[in-house]
């Protein structure tokens, strides 16, 4: 809902409001960013000048060496005034949100009010990915879009302030539209997304950081002066240095409680984020695209598009906040056949053997998998050109004969005749020196001519500022995804940039490449997903180093990391659930030790860490015993049947990496329990539930986890008339023949008493017994817990 007077802006979503307000000066000073101000929607309007008025800071007059704005308006001192749009040169010495010069060499920039549009429903951008809107929504919960434009008069350049209101997910977007009606060029040297001021110094700030196969470490920072900042400098990526979700909240706030505004970035380049703290008690959110390295020459009669940015807020802590922003990407941000339907199960060949395969062992996997009930087969790495390693093939995409000698379309059929669904790995995006591509037209390398070029994992960036470069992409990949029956694509990019150049671009434009590098992407992006709106696309940019809601715009999953160790997992899909639904997140279960860490966990682990977004295997299923392969169809079965719970309930965060997810009915839940410091003697664990309906009654049932009689090593010799060598032949023998399941638990109860108390868990394992009730649960082990309505 979007309610204005002309003077006063308010901006409600079912539980939030935003307001602002113009100043007589024309500056545009921010109000509150909150819980609601008007509970009772008709008083919204007859009401809105006296609000704003009592929630506006009262400025006293002559704050020292504050500038005054100008003779007129001598009162106004912008450095103490809350803003939804700053810029250097009137007395705002802040984090601005636009700088530009001018053809006279000027950056003094002047914005002012000039008019305002309301609408209903959402214009999507014209060069960007952006949020979108269902037209089916009933009336309350209609999308509408604010448009506030200001002038600065003395240079004749327009801002377009662009705000769209989710009512039912509690969310509002920002992003802005430079456009230059003057007769003579202007160079941007910063335009951001959003701006958001506080009244309050001392806010949280919390952003994910990390690396490649360590993605989503959480790291907070309390901001009382100066400044934090989360940013990716010039990865040239989203990256899993710094992901652009942030969260700003007061200090105590956790899970559970406390102010907590989330905010995210429709955008996959280089990003920032930053909150700010000054000497006038106020603080300052900023989120946009990266200054450093950016210029744009914005030429007479033109329009630059600023990314979307996406705000929620919530007073009940990051759980709900998370559940808002899970909200808006899954209904706003991904799109088309894939939106809502379930993710097939998939194997992918890629740890299971690397680059060295052919169509025979491809097949011999499949067909193991499909006795496992496994969905889709997934062809990774080395299918094309000349590639057995890394250093050669990328940009020639014809199949390798010698390794597919019927090509792509033969193994598909073969594939597809097993009943399964087949689906391939592809890096249009990169070329190497040593490929027909590059030989052909090596000034579509992203390098700087006649200088040295930094690669990364032997390859370059192609340049797709490029039109050619991108008409290259899109028709190479159209005969690739017309080949054979493909039905999934893993669109990958391994490398971040360097050497930022390209031929196409003057001298001085140079600081548009990385922008324009992206704006390309997008439309070929665009193209390729409606031409093949069947196939199921997962990003991937060495895991999680392009993890963005730019690309969820296009591909409805991305993989969250390549480490696929089911501890580190843990971790990483916990950060990435802070603003990402399940829904999006690629997890595997892959072989012991694992292929990044060396580390070993059971397969029960494996799969319970994986089963949290879109699940599959990545593992040598010809090369595992017969008891292992009835693990993984258990597992595989249990899956299907909770499916969609899995992937489409709310995720909420519990305490100890332990986690719930309830369906959107509440009539049905998982929770997830997890031992990372295993203890003698600590008998009693709680697992107290969130999100279930506190007035219905739940059946709960532990899941049970097999476990082998080898786990207990030579304690059998405490049950047992003779003695037994450790992993000897009795022993082996004896294991198998020894049924050694876990324990059982089941309990009913209402939702209140799961939400408000918890349930005690079976007591567990302290090395003096064990019986059908015991839990067995050592470090690296989880357990899964059903709740399903009575």
């Amino acid at each position: 809902m979007i309610v204005t007077n002309s003077n006063v802006f308010l901006l409600q979503t079912k539980n939030t409001a935003y307001m602002f307000r113009r100043l007589e000066s024309g500056h545009l000073e921010h109000l509150h960013y909150g819980g609601l101000l008007f509970p009772n929607k008709n008083d919204c309007l007859n009401h809105l000048d006296e609000v704003a008025a009592a929630v506006a800071p009262k400025h006293f007059n002559g704050a020292g060496n504050l500038n005054s704005y100008s003779d007129e308006y001598s009162s106004v001192m912008l450095e103490q005034l809350t803003l939804e749009m700053s810029s250097f040169g009137k007395g705002d010495i802040r984090d601005p949100f636009v700088e530009l010069t001018y053809a006279d060499g000027s950056n003094t920039v002047d914005f002012l009010y000039e008019c305002h549009k309301v609408t209903d429903g959402k214009k999507p951008l014209s060069t960007l990915p952006s949020s979108y809107a269902e037209d089916t929504a009933v009336l309350d919960d209609k999308v509408q879009q604010l448009v506030v434009t200001l002038k600065d008069k003395e240079y004749g350049a327009r801002l377009k302030l662009i705000y769209s209101v989710f009512p039912e997910c509690d969310v509002i977007t920002r992003s802005a539209v430079l456009i230059n009606e003057s007769k003579e060029d202007i160079r941007i040297d910063r335009i951001l997304s959003t701006c958001v001021d506080f009244n309050a110094p001392s806010h949280k700030f919390t952003s994910f950081h990390g690396r490649w196969a360590d993605e989503m470490g959480k790291y907070e920072s309390i901001c009382s002066g100066g400044k934090v900042v989360c940013e990716e400098l010039a990865a040239g990526e989203s990256g899993s240095r710094s992901n652009p979700l942030v969260i700003v909240s007061s200090p105590s706030a956790d899970d559970f409680s406390g102010d907590c505004y989330g905010f995210n970035l429709i955008y996959s380049g280089n990003h920032y984020e930053a909150l700010s703290s000054n000497g006038n008690s106020m603080s300052r959110f900023v989120s946009g695209i990266q200054p450093v390295g950016f210029s744009w020459i914005l030429a007479p009669g033109s329009k630059f598009e600023a990314p979307e940015a996406v705000m929620t807020y919530s007073d009940k802590g990051m759980n709900a906040m998370s559940i808002n922003m899970q909200d808006f990407v899954r209904e706003h941000i991904v799109r088309g056949t894939w939106k809502k339907k379930e993710r097939p199960i998939l194997i992918n060949s890629w740890e299971a053997s690397y680059f060295n395969f052919t169509q025979n062992s491809l097949l011999s996997l499949a067909k193991e998998a499909k006795k496992c009930g496994i969905e889709l087969f997934v062809m990774d790495d080395g299918w094309f050109g000349k590639r057995n390693n890394d250093t050669s093939s990328l940009g020639d995409w014809y199949e390798n004969k010698k390794k597919l000698p019927g090509g792509i379309k033969e193994l598909a059929d073969r594939i597809t005749d097993l009943g399964m669904s087949f689906g391939l790995w592809v890096e249009p995006e990169m070329v190497n020196e040593d490929s027909d591509l590059y030989r052909s037209h090596p000034e579509w390398a992203v390098t700087v001519p006649g200088h040295p070029h930094s690669k990364g994992r032997n390859q370059m960036n192609l340049d797709l500022t490029r039109d050619d470069v991108q008409d290259y992409v899109i028709d190479t990949m159209k005969k690739v995804f017309s080949a054979g029956k493909v039905s999934y694509v893993k669109w990958d990019m391994n490398r971040i940039f360097s050497d930022r150049y390209s031929t196409a671009l003057a001298p001085d434009k140079q600081g548009e490449f990385q922008h324009r590098y992206y704006i390309g992407l997008y439309r070929i992006m665009k193209e390729l997903t409606e031409s093949f709106p069947e196939i199921l696309f997962e990003g991937c940019s060495a895991g999680g180093n392009r993890f963005d809601l730019g690309i969820l715009c296009y591909f409805p999953q991305i993989w969250g990391s390549d480490d696929t160790d089911a501890m580190c997992r843990v971790d990483i899909q916990r950060g990435y659930s802070y603003g990402y639904p399940a829904s999006t997140i690629g997890a595997h279960v892959s072989a012991c030790p694992n292929h990044q860490t060396l580390n070993t966990v059971p397969m029960e682990t494996r799969f319970e860490v994986a089963a949290a977004g879109c699940f599959g295997y990545e593992l040598n299923l010809c090369d595992m015993s017969e008891a292992d392969k009835k693990l993984v169809s258990d597992q595989v079965e249990y899956y299907k049947k909770h499916r969609k719970l899995f992937q489409f309930g709310d995720y909420y965060r519990l305490p100890d990496n332990s986690y719930i997810i309830v369906s959107k009915d509440k009539k049905k839940a998982v929770a997830f329990v997890v031992e990372k410091n295993a203890r003698p003697n600590n008998d009693y664990r709680c697992l107290r539930t969130v999100g279930l309906d506190d007035h219905k009654l739940y059946n709960m049932t532990g899941r049970k986890v097999p476990h082998s009689l080898k786990d207990f090593g030579s304690l059998v010799n405490t049950q047992t008339p003779i003695h037994v060598k450790q992993d000897g032949i009795l022993h082996t023998i004896m294991d198998k023949v020894v049924n050694m399941s876990g324990e059982e638990q089941k309990e009913t109860a209402t939702g209140a008493s799961f939400n408000n108390h918890g349930v005690a868990l079976n007591s567990s394992f302290c090395g003096t017994g064990n019986n059908e009730g015991t839990r067995i649960m050592r470090t690296g082990d989880t357990r899964l817990y059903l709740f399903e309505q009575a």
